[in-house]
């Protein structure tokens, strides 16, 4: 995981010279927001998925934590395509973090500097290995926060050690990754995915109340979904309807589409990847491969495309 440069407060600089004080307040409090974004080599050229709604979402997290940075989402945009170009990307990973550097040595976050930083590098999916025959997870008992506590909905970096518990769990008993219940129950989210049930050809996600972050692949399944005529339901969702229903899967940046075929060891459906999730998985393929009716794709131009 390396590239020739990062864009580093204002300018861009060599991989190894991004870097930041020990004493920095979001190594200290974890005061960051972040986003994930992929750029995909499509038959058009490589293009950046759904970065205005991406960066969109990051500079709604910033507003939630008070942070401002004097870039526009247009702008944020223009910067990725250049880092993508300098750094000879046609497929990558894309990391923007806005967060509080060196001040004073407290948690109150307002008198310490916000600085922002966004690394392109190659990445494969994270379930890579398995994506054909599906992933293995258990219900951690690690619960989501309360909504009055932490908010789910802004992507901070500090909410993903509750993320980080959950994938230790999994990891160390034996599973690929782990699904998350909120305060109430209910099901909440993968520690870094969203997730989706089918049901009797219904594909059924929790709400936003659920202590779920409101994904962008997630959002783009929905869509998708819609296209296709399958119906899309948002609900509470009870732990027990993880184990009855006919097929399973995660979305997210890193995952994409994950199917699921086994939860706490016991069979999602007949045990295999279902037609749903297939046929969902293979549209969400084309759309990165440069069949893409939505206009989710924003193209990079390289010199002589």
């Amino acid at each position: 995981m390396e590239a020739k440069y990062i864009y580093f407060n204002g300018e861009f600089v060599p991989w190894n010279d991004a870097k930041i004080h020990v004493l920095s307040h979001v190594v200290q409090y974890g005061s960051g927001v972040f986003e994930g974004i992929r750029c995909y080599s499509t038959k058009n050229g490589p293009a950046i998925f759904r970065g205005y709604g991406h960066y969109k979402r990051l500079k709604e997290s910033m507003k939630t934590y008070r942070m401002d940075i004097k870039e526009s989402v247009e702008e944020l945009i223009q910067i990725t395509k250049e880092l993508i170009l300098k750094n000879d990307l046609k497929d990558a990973y894309i990391r923007p973090v806005v967060y509080r550097g060196l001040g004073e040595i407290s948690p109150n976050p307002l008198h310490a500097p916000i600085e922002i930083a966004i690394a392109a590098f190659s990445m494969g999916k994270i379930f890579e290995e398995k994506e054909d025959e599906g992933i293995n997870i258990m219900v951690s008992s690690w619960r989501r926060f309360a909504p009055d506590t932490i908010p789910t909905l802004a992507k901070a970096t500090g909410n993903y050690l509750n993320s980080e518990l959950a994938m230790i769990e999994a990891e160390e008993s034996g599973f690929d990754e782990a699904v998350m219940l909120d305060i109430f129950g209910f099901v909440a989210e993968g520690p870094g995915e969203n997730i989706f049930l089918v049901k009797d050809g219904t594909l059924y996600t929790p709400t936003i109340t659920s202590s779920i972050l409101k994904g962008i692949t997630r959002d783009s399944v929905t869509k998708i979904a819609l296209r296709l005529g399958i119906p899309v339901r948002e609900e509470h969702m009870p732990r027990e309807m993880l184990y009855t229903v006919d097929e399973a899967f995660f979305s997210g940046t890193a995952a994409e589409i994950t199917p699921i075929v086994s939860i706490d060891k016991i069979p999602v459906g007949n045990g295999k990847v279902g037609d749903v999730t297939r046929l969902i998985k293979g549209e969400f393929k084309k759309i990165t491969q440069g069949d893409d009716p939505f206009g989710w794709l924003e193209y990079v131009e390289f010199e002589g495309m």
